[in-house]
């Protein structure tokens, strides 16, 4: 039987209960761009008088996102190790969060480009 990957998300409705899976508190959230604010629950609906809780926290809309232009990302390089113990190069883009390994002769430190007159 196949598992299914645990998700917890916020949910806007302040008159039920928080909608999480057990173990999480009710200002958790699995998506990481998903921000909680804590807020005066509404009038608890008969499911939440039931459960004994109500919701108190929802998301905060998102900020807008800004595009860069790939050639003024900041990225760094650095060696790591795998967990087998093989040593790799790291390239971790600063402003996009994208990690990956790449060759072993990518230079230690990236100087910051300057975008083309």
């Amino acid at each position: 039987m196949a598992t299914r990957a645990k998700t917890t998300t916020l949910d806007e409705d302040i008159t039920k209960p928080s909608v999480t899976e057990p173990g999480d508190g009710p200002a958790d959230t699995t998506d990481p761009t998903e921000v909680a604010t804590s807020v005066a629950p509404g009038v608890p609906s008969p499911e939440a008088i039931a459960a004994g809780t109500v919701n108190a926290v929802i998301p905060v809309e998102k900020a807008p996102v800004k595009e860069t232009p790939e050639s003024e990302h900041r990225i760094e390089h650095y060696d790591a190790v795998k967990p087998n113990g093989d040593k790799v190069r790291v390239k971790h883009n600063l402003d996009t969060g994208k990690t990956e390994i790449v060759e072993a002769d990518t230079p230690a430190e990236t100087p910051p480009s300057t975008p083309a007159e």
